[in-house]
């Protein structure tokens, strides 16, 4: 661990910072009425300035200070993604307190497990739906003193002591008596303190709290602006919620560093709209929104009649064609301009992605064969490797150096090894976080003696250096006869079909392989109507023997890639609709494999 031991002493500072609530007093300084946010009000676009971000915050600190919120102290904030999320994020942070996010997708049993185990006196909430969470749950946390709502839209009659709404909050913080007290705690704030909680998401047990300091963060960005460009004039869009800790990283850190503008977009619901209107000129996403961009594209093909097929097919195969030549000759350079200019220009435009530099792909492993589509339309997906535990991004690749297949190079300043025991992966460098919240024993378990952190992941370090993970510890499947099998690539390649959005493949401890699949709703509603195959709702949808026969094929086709062992011998679709509301979803759309497995247990048992 020599690597990770040198960083331990050392001073990481960007532009002469070495906290995160310094670099943002200094970038709100600098820029001043140069806009910071723009939101849509009443569907108008509005712009907001970084003076707006500071003295907002400032009076949402002071306010907080005269609550009497304390140094190293967690405030929990239950919104989605907005400009007040982040006004009160930096406000605790700047008086020392620890924000944490809640996903508004939470329950209120869930709730009140997160205000418990952080021990959260304050709880800023967006509206009457979330402010409902509280008022179910509230004897259930009694710990919460101080309820905060944003928007008072449908709640002009309501009246509790322990709520207020975030207007009032302010004039509190307006009128203090020592203004100064602001600047004070935040020049208090040293690296090693936390300076964000963010909760994992409790695939394997109650979430855990992992605290992120200062200075973990400050490595990001000083290590990610080595490896990822960023300019001034950037446009961002802000979707993913901000409690994940990947859009904490792009929306609120990165910025920060670099003076972009961040848009909000107005829900999940969205999010394609919205790409369309701010066309961003970088934009992190999961698996999830490259595969459903990629059904959309797939959907207006099977519509655009033959003339129009014909020359979306010809303009991909020269993309294609284009992408994967490295001394690509004089005929190829020209076809591929036409192409861009009749067709891939166009299509770019229409996504939301044609001042793109870069595009990224982070949290679930991605199809190679997505990547090399976006490739082919003019759109560089780059895919990296990170979690909650690494601060964020601990590998990734770049448009320049894309090794596609793989999640990319170590940042400056992190190190990676596999356990010569397991294979597992361990990661080493100033990005590996402080620690979970209150629980000493999983910390323990999670960052080794000598400082590596252990990731639960499994893959190859390549002589170059670049990372390929090949799957998660405790996915790993062991058939009946003692072959051990990382269904990760299996259900990336079915992914990859614009008729599954999902897949979890099954066989610990069986004889065989089998797969519940989730189906694209859009592009299979498509397929049936353009066949006249009659269905009423989702589920008599999945019934279709078309359907069926359709899945079947893309399952064929997959297991044609893969060893007998690996082979995939039977499926099963899963009936309903999921959301993100749905326990078997995360709230960045992945299955949850062990709750699935239970739930689903009847359809498992159907195919043995």
């Amino acid at each position: 661990m020599e690597m990770s031991r040198a960083f331990t002493g050392d001073v990481i500072a960007f532009d002469g910072h070495t906290t995160i609530v310094a670099l943002w007093a200094d970038r709100c300084a600098r820029y001043g009425d140069r806009v910071c946010h723009r939101e849509k009000l009443l569907g108008i676009w509005q712009a907001y300035s970084w003076r707006d971000y500071y003295d907002s915050a400032k009076r949402i600190g002071l306010a907080l200070i005269a609550l009497g919120v304390k140094r190293g102290e967690p405030v929990l904030i239950l919104s989605e993604d907005r400009r007040e999320w982040l006004y009160c994020d930096l406000a605790a942070a700047a008086i020392g307190a620890i924000p944490g996010g809640v996903y508004t997708t939470d329950s209120a049993a869930q709730l009140a497990y997160l205000a418990n185990d952080s021990g959260a006196r304050v709880l800023f909430v967006e509206n009457d739906e979330q402010l409902d969470k509280w008022i179910a749950a509230r004897g259930e946390m009694p710990g919460v003193e101080h309820v905060v709502v944003f928007d008072r839209d449908g709640l002009a009659e309501y009246s509790h002591p322990r709520v207020m709404f975030l207007d009032e909050l302010m004039k509190i913080g307006a009128a203090a008596a020592d203004p100064d007290r602001f600047e004070q705690a935040l020049h208090e704030v040293q690296p090693e303190d936390p300076r964000m909680l963010i909760y994992t998401s409790g695939t394997t047990g109650p979430p855990k709290g992992a605290v992120l300091t200062h200075r973990n963060m400050i490595f990001q960005l000083t290590a990610g602006c080595e490896m990822l460009e960023f300019r001034e004039d950037d446009n961002l869009l802000c979707f993913l919620p901000l409690c994940h800790v990947l859009e904490r990283l792009v929306s609120v850190e990165a910025p920060l560093a670099n003076g972009c503008i961040v848009n909000f977009a107005e829900s999940p619901e969205t999010v394609f709209d919205n790409l369309r209107e701010v066309s961003p000129d970088s934009f992190a996403g999961v698996p999830r929104i490259w595969e459903k961009v990629y059904s959309r594209v797939m959907i207006m093909r099977s519509e655009a009649g033959p003339l129009g097929q014909r020359a979306f097919d010809w303009a991909l195969r020269i993309g294609m064609a284009r992408a994967r030549a490295d001394r690509p000759s004089a005929g190829l350079k020209i076809a591929h301009r036409i192409a861009d200019l009749l067709v891939l220009g166009n299509l770019r435009r229409m996504l939301g992605f044609a001042n793109a530099r870069r595009v990224t792909s982070g949290a679930a492993p991605i199809s190679p064969e997505l990547i090399d589509w976006f490739d082919a339309i003019g759109v560089p997906l780059v895919e990296g490797f990170g979690m909650t535990e690494t601060s964020g991004v601990a590998t990734v690749n770049t448009v320049e150096n894309n090794h596609v297949g793989t999640v990319g190079a170590p940042l400056p300043g992190v190190t990676l090894k596999l356990d010569e025991a397991t294979g597992e992966l361990l990661v080493g460098g100033p990005t590996v976080f402080a620690g979970y919240w209150n629980k000493p024993e999983k910390t323990a378990e999670t960052i080794t003696p000598d400082g590596w952190l252990r990731t639960g992941d499994i893959g190859r370090i390549g002589n170059d250096g670049h990372l390929t993970i090949t799957g998660r510890m405790k996915d790993i499947i062991i058939t009946a006869g003692g072959k051990n099998i990382t269904p990760a690539e299996i259900e990336s390649k079915l992914k990859f079909s614009p008729y599954i959005s999902d897949a979890v493949v099954i066989g610990d401890r069986r004889k065989y392989l089998t797969c519940l699949i989730m189906i694209d709703q859009e592009n299979v509603e498509q397929f049936a109507q353009n066949r006249a195959i009659p269905f009423s709702d989702f589920a008599s949808l999945t019934r279709a023997a078309e359907v069926q026969a359709l899945i079947g094929e893309v399952v064929a086709e997959t297991n044609r890639h893969f060893a007998n062992v690996e082979q995939i011998k039977d499926f099963r679709l899963i009936d309903i609709l999921l959301t993100a509301e749905d326990e078997e979803l995360t709230p960045t759309m992945k299955l949850k494999r062990n709750f699935v497995n239970q739930r689903h247990g009847a359809l498992i048992d159907e195919m043995y």
